[in-house]
């Protein structure tokens, strides 16, 4: 399969040579120089990833996924010049997948986008259960009973990760092994901004609590009852 990267990126230089290096590696790259013409085609080519610089002229932060969330489920992948932990974790609340640091090697951002859209849908042809949850994980969908949880690849990751060891207690040191790869994770304050976001989701619906959190251990997908 050939991924499709919206590449949201105002340093015309930086962006050439981006989408270069991504076509070479078999990406089908389009790209933008502003959040608004960045927004337009995340929503009309329906891409598999978008690369977003946070400081474009029109608009900038970590708000700017939260904008792109609302209209994509595409995995988000930040690019800034600021490495600072705030500044990541609060990307990672409105809806981040992963983040590159200015300046970046293409090597490094290659394998980053790989990890995460390889990860991002799963793969093999799994439909797994646990109670009224259903994972389709070629489809990259899930519902609890008729109701689809829409979620964000990092989201689908986390939740295919903790149903393949439904009802077993699964650490955030295991979850980072298992989501992420090496050397690629995020720290451990992330991980509980996923799970908190996972959770929200899976009870959208009044739905009884099946994602839980033992304190200080880890986590556990288990429905009311057994698994």
């Amino acid at each position: 399969m050939r991924w499709k990267v919206a590449l949201v990126e105002d340093d015309h230089r930086l962006a050439r040579a981006v989408a270069a290096g991504l076509r070479e590696d078999g990406y089908r790259v389009r790209a933008a120089t502003s959040a608004a013409e960045g927004l337009e085609l995340a929503q009309e080519w329906n891409p598999d990833l978008v690369l977003l610089d946070l400081m474009l002229p029109d608009s900038d932060g970590p708000d700017l996924f939260g904008r792109f969330r609302e209209i994509t489920d595409a995995a988000l992948v930040g690019m800034t010049a600021k490495s600072a932990l705030s500044e990541i974790v609060a990307g990672l609340r409105c809806g981040a997948d992963d983040y590159v640091t200015k300046p970046f090697a293409m090597e490094e951002l290659a394998a980053r986008l790989h990890a995460v859209l390889r990860r991002s849908r799963g793969t093999g042809g799994e439909r797994m259960e646990v109670g009224d949850l259903l994972i389709d994980v070629p489809a990259g969908t899930a519902h609890r009973g008729q109701r689809r949880v829409d979620l964000t690849a990092i989201e689908f990751r986390l939740l295919c990760a903790l149903a393949r060891q439904a009802g077993k207690l699964l650490n955030q040191g295991q979850l980072l092994d298992i989501v992420w790869p090496v050397g690629q994770g995020p720290d451990s304050n992330s991980i509980e901004v996923h799970i908190a976001r996972l959770r929200r989701k899976l009870e959208a619906g009044g739905e009884d609590r099946i994602l839980h959190t033992v304190r200080g251990m880890g986590y556990v997908l288990k429905a009311e009852g057994g698994t």
